[in-house]
């Protein structure tokens, strides 16, 4: 697998794959909805930072185990906020994509991307800026 934000050897990079999937499920059950149109979006997420489409169901299978078994996200940022800026950019559109598909933000989505931005090192404003973006895509 060879994701195009990183420059990682490929144990590593399929971790940190699997921890993307799961922090991803973890925003999509965080309203507990967890929808087919949220899966979705995690799918194309994954395969558009460069896992194998011919994986993907076993990467979701792995990340949704993960995501159950964890106690907090602080699983599954750790690595992640090591990554590069684009890479944290691309994650954070898909997080917001999750919290909108449904069309609002209730206030444990709201507080989740707020513990994000400080646990992925980045700039509320640029998170912000992010929301505002994907929010008015789903308002189109």
């Amino acid at each position: 697998m060879i994701l195009k934000f990183l420059k990682k050897n490929k144990e590593e990079e399929t971790d940190i794959v699997l921890k993307t999937a799961s922090l991803l499920i973890h925003a999509a059950k965080i309203d507990e909805k967890y929808t087919e149109k949220e899966k979705l979006i995690i799918k194309k997420t994954i395969i558009s930072l460069g896992a194998d489409e011919g994986k993907i169901e076993e990467i979701m299978i792995n990340a949704e185990e993960n995501e159950k078994n964890s106690n907090q996200i602080l699983d599954f940022t750790k690595d992640i906020k090591n990554t590069d800026e684009n890479f944290k950019i691309k994650l954070v559109e898909s997080l917001w994509k999750i919290i909108y598909s449904d069309t609002t933000s209730d206030m444990y989505e709201t507080n989740l991307m707020r513990r994000l931005s400080g646990l992925l090192y980045l700039d509320n404003k640029v998170v912000g800026n992010i929301k505002e973006k994907i929010k008015a895509e789903f308002n189109k």
